[in-house]
C-alpha cells in the first residue's frame, strides 16, 4: 500500500464552528451539524480502496475525542502550523515522510461528495503531479500528489477566492502538471446548505447522519 487518503478536520465547538451558518442554526446546533458532516465524510474516505486511511485533527489537545469516534483502521495524526497552508504541508509531509508514494488530503465537510471523484485523485497521479479537487468558491475541497510540494502551500491567501487561482499558478511555476477533478462544494453558507438538501432529497444514503440532523433539526 502506497497512498494514503487524509481526512483534516476541527473539533467541533460552539462559536467556533460553521458560525456562517448561524442563522439558521444556532452556535450548538451548528457544531451538532458540523460533527455528522465529518462522520459521514469519515464513512465515505473509508470506502476507498486501496490506501491508508487518516485523519489529521485540530487542536493537538483533541486526540481523545477524534480517537472514540474514527472508523475502524483510521490513523491518528496532529495538525501542525500556524496557519491553514503550515497545516496542510505539514500533514502531507507526514505521510511522505513515512513512505507513502500517493498522497491526498480532503476536508471533512463535503459528505456528499462522489466516490468516483476520491478514487480518480489517486488514479490520475499515475499521470499527473498534482490531483485538484475544484471548490464553487474559489477554494479546494482536495489536493493530491505523488511528491511533497511545500510551495503550493506558502503565499496562498487561505480562506479567499484566490486559493485555486494561486495554487494553480505555483503549480505552473513549478511546472507541474495538473489533474482538475469536477467541481464540488463545502457545506460553509446557506446556499450551500440547500445544495445539501436538493442532493439528499435524490440520494438520502450520500449522508445519513448529515441527513437524519437536518430532518430532526427541520421538525423541531
Amino acid at each position: 500500500m502506497d497512498a494514503s487518503l487524509i481526512v483534516v478536520a476541527k473539533k467541533p465547538e460552539p462559536g467556533l464552528t460553521k458560525t456562517r451558518l448561524c442563522p439558521p442554526f444556532t452556535a450548538q446546533e451548528a457544531a451538532q451539524f458540523y460533527r455528522c458532516l465529518m462522520l459521514d465524510t469519515l464513512e465515505l474516505a473509508g470506502r476507498v480502496q486501496g490506501v491508508e486511511h487518516c485523519l489529521a485533527y485540530a487542536p493537538v489537545g483533541a486526540r481523545s475525542y477524534f480517537q472514540s469516534l474514527i472508523p475502524k483502521g483510521f490513523s491518528l495524526i496532529p495538525q501542525q502550523g500556524a496557519d491553514l497552508g503550515e497545516r496542510l504541508a505539514n500533514t502531507l509531509a507526514d505521510r511522505f515522510q513515512n513512505g507513502y508514494r500517493k498522497v491526498v488530503v480532503m476536508n471533512s465537510d463535503g459528505p456528499t461528495l462522489p466516490l468516483a471523484y476520491l478514487e480518480k485523485a489517486f488514479r490520475q497521479l499515475k499521470h499527473y503531479d498534482v490531483s485538484l479537487g475544484m471548490g464553487h468558491d474559489g477554494g479546494y475541497y482536495l489536493i493530491g500528489m505523488k511528491q511533497m510540494q511545500p510551495e503550493l502551500f506558502e503565499n496562498i491567501a487561505w480562506s479567499s477566492d484566490q486559493v485555486i487561482s494561486q495554487t494553480l499558478d505555483a503549480c505552473r511555476r513549478l511546472q507541474l502538471k495538473v489533474h482538475r477533478l469536477p467541481q464540488w462544494y463545502d457545506v460553509d453558507v446557506g446556499a450551500d446548505l440547500q445544495q445539501l438538501r436538493a442532493d439528499l432529497v435524490k440520494n438520502p444514503t450520500a449522508a445519513p447522519r448529515t441527513g437524519a440532523y437536518l430532518r430532526h433539526w427541520h421538525e423541531s
